[in-house]
C-alpha cells in the first residue's frame, strides 16, 4: 500500500480545529518573584508513583532523573559517556567487583549528607530485590511479574513487581559492601563487564536511608522519594500535575529556575493551544506535521530529534496463531518501515539495524538489519504456516507514543494487504494491554539503551528477566542461554558473536518483536529560553540549561 505524507497528515486533520490567540508573557513568576517553568506533558507516570524501579517508562524517564540520580552519571546532553556524579571515581578490583568512591558533601533533599550506607541501602533486599536471589551461573531463571497469586508485601519492603525489575537490572548482584564513609564495592556473583554501565540506569539511584525507613510504608515513600537530584518534590497529584522545587544545596549548583511545574495534558491540541496562548513554556511529544503551527507564532520553536530508543511491536507467542514463528516473521516482512518514517516523521528519524544502537561502537553488528519490506515473502510465510484468516488482536493505547494510533492504523492496513485479519483493540492503560483474561496478540512498546552495550536493551528487556518473559509473552531457550554469555563473558569477540546470534533469533527465527523505527522526541518551546534537548527522554533543567535569552 502507498500512503504519502499529505495523506498521513489527513489522518489527523481537524485535530487543531481552533487556535487560541497568543497572550505572551515572561516565564511565569510566583508572587515572590521566583522563576517557574511550565511543561505540558502527554503523561507524567504510568503507575502514579515517583519510584524509578516501579516507573520504568518513557514518561517517567522525562521527569524522575531530576529527583533521583544514579550512582554514575552520563553526559545526557552529549554523547552519553560515563561521567563523575554521585560517584567521583570508580575502578575495577576484578571482573566481579567494582569499587566506587563517592563525592563528599552531597546533600539529600531532607538535608542529610549522602554516605556509603545510603548507597548500600539503595541496592538492598528491602529496597530493590525483595526475596529474589542473584543468578550465580546455574542457569537463567525468569522472575515472573504477572503472578497475581503472589503475596503483596507490607511496610517498607518493596513490592514483588519492583523486585522483578531489580533483578532485570541486576541479575547477579550479591551485595554492595561499605568500605568506609565514602567508598562502596559492588560485588557480583559472576563476571560482568557491564557493571559500570548498569550504574547509570534509571532505577540504580541513591535514596536517603533515613527517609525511606521513616516513611514506614513503601507507597508513602514512593509518592515523594528523597534523592540527591537538582529538584525535589513539592506537590504531586498523580496523573494531574507534579510540582518540583529546586534543591538549593544540589552538588552541581542550584538550577536557574526555582520551580518546574509538569501538567498532564494528553490531548495534542490542548498542548499546542496552551503553548500558543502562553500558558506553557514547553510541550512534549509534538509530531512533525505541527512544525508550521508551532513556528508560525514567531515566539515558539520546534526542537528535538532521534533519541536512544526504538519503537517496536511485540508478539505474544502464546497466541494460537502467533505460536508459529513464520506468522510473526510474515508480520515483520509486511511492514514498510521507511514509508512510516517518511510519512509520519518527515524523514527526521531512521530505520535502525534491528534492536541495536550506533553508540554500541565495536559491539554494533553491521551485517544485521530488520526484515526487509517484502509483501510477497509475507504471503508465502503465511501460506507455509497454514494461516486461514484467524483474528489476531492488536492492543493499542491512545497515543501514549507520539502518533501511535496513526502508526497502528497504517501497519494494520499493511497486514491486511497480505491477508492478515488484524483487529485493533483500543485500550485505556497498560494494565489492559497486558491483561490475560482474553487472548493477547500484538502490542506496541519501545526499548531504550540505558548504556552503550547490548545488555542494556536486548537482554534487560527480552532476556530471562526482561519484561516480555516476566509477563509470559515470549521465551526462547537458546536466547536465554546466550543472554548469560553476553552478560558474563569478558571476551569481546565471543560477546559480539553472541549478540549477533541473539539478534538473529529474536528478529528472524523466533521473533519476539519487530523494530519499526528509531524514536524521535520533539518539543515545542519558547524561543527566549536557552534549552538543549537530550538524546534520551530526559528533560534537563539543571543549572546552565535553562537560561533566558538576553
Amino acid at each position: 500500500m502507498n500512503i504519502n505524507r499529505r495523506q498521513m497528515i489527513g489522518l489527523t486533520a481537524g485535530l487543531l480545529a481552533s487556535t487560541m490567540l497568543p497572550a505572551w508573557a515572561n516565564t511565569a513568576r510566583a508572587d515572590n518573584g521566583q522563576r517557574i517553568l511550565r511543561v505540558a506533558a502527554s503523561g507524567l507516570t504510568i503507575n502514579g508513583t515517583l519510584a524509578t524501579l516501579r516507573e520504568q517508562s518513557n514518561v517517567g524517564r522525562r521527569i524522575l532523573p531530576s529527583i533521583l540520580e544514579p550512582v554514575i552519571a552520563t553526559d545526557v546532553l552529549g554523547d552519553l559517556s560515563l561521567q563523575p556524579g554521585i560517584a567521583e571515581s570508580w575502578k575495577r578490583i576484578d571482573d566481579r567487583i567494582l569499587e566506587v568512591k563517592l563525592r563528599k558533601g552531597i546533600i539529600f533533599h531532607n538535608g542529610d549528607e549522602m554516605k556509603a550506607e545510603d548507597v548500600a541501602f539503595s541496592f538492598s533486599r528491602e529496597v530493590m530485590f525483595g526475596d529474589t536471589r542473584p543468578h550465580r551461573g546455574d542457569g537463567p531463571k525468569t522472575i515472573r511479574a504477572d503472578d497475581h497469586a503472589r503475596t503483596k508485601t507490607t511496610g517498607t519492603q518493596c513490592p514483588p513487581e519492583v523486585a522483578a525489575v531489580g533483578r532485570r537490572l541486576w541479575p547477579s548482584l550479591e551485595e554492595v559492601k561499605v568500605i568506609d564513609k565514602y567508598t562502596v564495592q559492588f560485588i557480583n556473583a559472576v563476571p560482568d563487564s557491564t557493571l559500570e554501565g548498569r550504574l547509570t540506569r534509571m532505577g540504580c539511584d541513591v535514596i536517603s536511608k533515613r527517609h525511606y525507613l521513616e516513611s514506614g510504608d513503601w507507597n508513602a515513600w514512593a509518592s515523594a522519594p528523597v534523592g540527591t537530584g537538582p529538584f525535589k518534590v513539592k506537590e504531586h497529584k498523580p496523573h494531574q500535575y507534579l510540582i518540583l522545587e529546586r534543591h538549593e544545596q544540589y552538588w552541581g549548583g542550584a538550577p536557574e529556575v526555582h520551580e518546574v511545574h509538569f501538567y498532564e495534558v494528553p490531548e495534542l491540541a490542548s498542548r499546542i493551544n496552551g503553548m500558543l496562548a502562553g500558558e506553557y513554556d514547553f510541550a512534549t511529544d509534538i509530531p512533525t506535521d505541527q512544525v508550521q503551527t508551532v513556528e508560525s507564532s514567531g515566539k515558539l520553536e520546534f526542537v528535538g530529534g532521534p533519541i536512544l530508543n526504538h519503537q517496536i511491536t511485540c508478539f505474544d507467542k502464546s497466541h494460537p496463531v502467533l505460536k508459529d514463528p513464520r506468522v510473526r516473521l510474515a508480520l515483520s516482512h509486511a511492514v514498510d518501515r521507511q514509508m512510516i518514517v517518511d510519512a509520519m516523521w518527515d524523514g527526521r528519524t531512521v530505520v535502525p539495524k534491528g534492536l541495536q544502537f550506533d553508540f554500541y561502537d565495536s559491539m554494533l553488528v553491521d551485517t544485521h538489519s530488520v526484515p526487509s519490506y517484502d509483501p510477497q515473502r509475507a504471503r508465502e510465510l503465511l501460506k507455509e504456516a497454514g494461516y486461514k484468516g484467524e483474528v489476531i488482536p492488536y492492543r493499542v493505547l491512545n497515543n501514549y507514543y507520539t502518533g501511535q494510533v496513526q502508526k497502528a492504523q497504517i501497519m494494520a492496513e499493511m497486514w491486511r494487504a497480505v491477508g492478515v485479519n488484524i483487529e485493533i483493540q483500543m485500550v485505556e492503560n497498560w494494565s489492559q494491554v497486558y491483561d490475560q483474561s482474553s487472548p493477547r496478540g500484538i502490542r506496541d512498546w519501545s526499548n531504550s539503551a540505558g548504556f552503550n552495550d547490548p545488555v542494556s536493551s536486548l537482554v534487560q528487556q527480552h532476556g530471562p528477566n526482561g519484561q516480555q518473559q516476566q509477563i509470559g509473552e515470549w521465551t526462547n531457550e537458546e536466547f536465554n542461554r546466550l543472554s548469560a554469555v553476553l552478560e558474563n563473558s569478558t571476551d569481546p569477540e565471543e560477546r559480539k558473536r553472541t549478540f549477533a546470534r541473539m539478534l538473529q533469533i529474536a528478529e528472524y527465527e523466533d521473533p519476539a518483536f519487530m523494530v519499526v523505527h528509531q524514536t524521535a522526541a520533539f518539543y515545542a518551546k519558547r524561543k527566549d529560553i536557552n534549552w538543549k534537548w537530550s538524546p534520551t527522554f530526559y528533560m534537563d533543567f539543571r543549572k546552565g540549561n535553562t537560561t533566558l535569552v538576553s
